[in-house]
């Protein structure tokens, strides 16, 4: 898409991080803009600070677990401004030890975060991707994943990256195959100065309590801190934001605003894939 001014975009998970620097580049591209997110306080911060900033924005407090929450974010989007051009499914959660091993996340865990970051890009793509087929403009569907859905883990973080990696993918595949004006993008951050290891903030009841990280294993409580620390010192989601404008511009499926070890590990991992190795354990972070 080369130009985005006065096109819509929609944006989940919109209130801070990555979805809120994404929001305010296409405010910057001169893009109307939908801002959804589970948090109604810094939601209706987010939307202030933009309109201070000039943009046109909307925005509506969503539980992208919900279908049918989706759906209404779906039709306040084109009640405003009658149309949706890019479509941005970012909200994503993350327990506070991300490398917690399969059999020991309780049955919360899974649901909880495969219900989010899945369930919720999953959501989106079926309340909107019709409407803006519909619409015959050309578009563009911006799925956040992680640098975790090119690498491994058996863990529910991992694992719902991966399956947004390749729901993207087919997406992307899909589009092409019938012709549509639409496009797509897998966005695979790596480490990045955000909130989500706090995420259990918004963690519903029926998930069961939040993580105790004193009753972790000492490796995986270490880890935990160790993770913690690298994202306070990660990368500006400012950084993330310019190269998904960039990709949408360009058309680039994969988006990887990662830092250069994490994409050794990627290129390791290919390469163990291709060759039939079996996968390389890499040393500890």
């Amino acid at each position: 898409m080369q130009e985005l001014k006065g096109r819509v975009a929609v944006v989940t998970g919109g209130a801070s991080g990555i979805g809120l620097a994404m929001a305010e580049r296409f405010a910057r591209e001169g893009m109307k803009l939908v801002l959804a997110d589970i948090e109604a306080g810094p939601l209706a911060a987010a939307e202030a600070r933009l309109r201070a900033a000039g943009a046109e924005v909307v925005s509506r407090r969503t539980d992208v677990m919900s279908g049918a929450e989706v759906d209404a974010l779906a039709d306040a989007a084109y009640a405003a401004f009658g149309a949706v051009h890019v479509l941005c499914n970012n909200a994503g959660v993350a327990a506070p030890a991300l490398r917690t091993r399969a059999w020991e996340c309780p049955s919360g865990d899974w649901d909880w975060i495969m219900g989010v970051n899945f369930g919720g890009v999953l959501n989106g793509v079926r309340s909107f991707v019709p409407r803006m087929l519909s619409g015959g403009d050309e578009g563009h569907v911006v799925n956040t994943a992680s640098i975790a859905g090119l690498l491994t883990g058996s863990n529910p973080y991992f694992v719902s990256k991966h399956a947004v990696t390749c729901l993207t993918e087919g997406l992307y595949k899909d589009f092409r195959a019938i012709g549509a004006k639409l496009s797509a993008s897998v966005l695979c951050p790596g480490i990045i100065r955000t909130g989500i290891l706090d995420a259990e903030r918004n963690r519903p009841t029926q998930f069961g309590a939040g993580t105790d990280v004193s009753r972790l294993a000492p490796d995986v409580r270490a880890q935990a801190a160790t993770f913690r620390a690298a994202l306070n010192a990660g990368t500006d989601p400012a950084e993330v934001a310019d190269a998904v404008a960039d990709a949408v511009h360009a058309d680039r499926f994969y988006v990887l605003p990662a830092q250069a070890h994490l994409v050794d590990l990627v290129r390791l991992r290919m390469t163990d894939i291709i060759e039939q190795r079996n996968p390389t354990i890499p040393p500890p972070a």
